[in-house]
């Protein structure tokens, strides 16, 4: 599993890859604040609906601070999804490092 910090993911994707972000927080931490672009499957929903998500597709996991994502991103990895990136530091890292101006908690 390879690991991106923030200013990492937005270089990334300003020079035109466009993975899957895939928001694993529960609804009411979606709702405060997300990456443009991502999806919620919350963590505890993500064994149901993993057929929602492409096996071979470059997914970066994300949540608050990078904990839930890494357990995500490896139980992903253990499912055989090929290419799973872990944002780390999560949104809170993402809005210190790439967007100030994203509401945090």
């Amino acid at each position: 599993m390879r690991q991106f910090r923030p200013t990492d993911l937005a270089t990334h994707i300003q020079s035109g890859h466009t993975p899957v972000l895939l928001d694993v927080r529960e609804p009411w931490e979606w709702n405060l604040c997300r990456l443009p672009g991502a999806i919620l499957i919350p963590m505890r929903e993500l064994p149901a609906r993993m057929a929602e998500l492409n096996k071979d597709a470059e997914t970066v996991v994300i949540c608050h601070h990078g904990v839930r994502s890494y357990h995500a991103a490896r139980y992903l990895e253990a499912a055989g999804f090929v290419d799973v990136i872990n944002l780390a530091g999560g949104v809170a890292a993402w809005a210190n490092d790439v967007d100030p101006a994203m509401p945090r908690y």
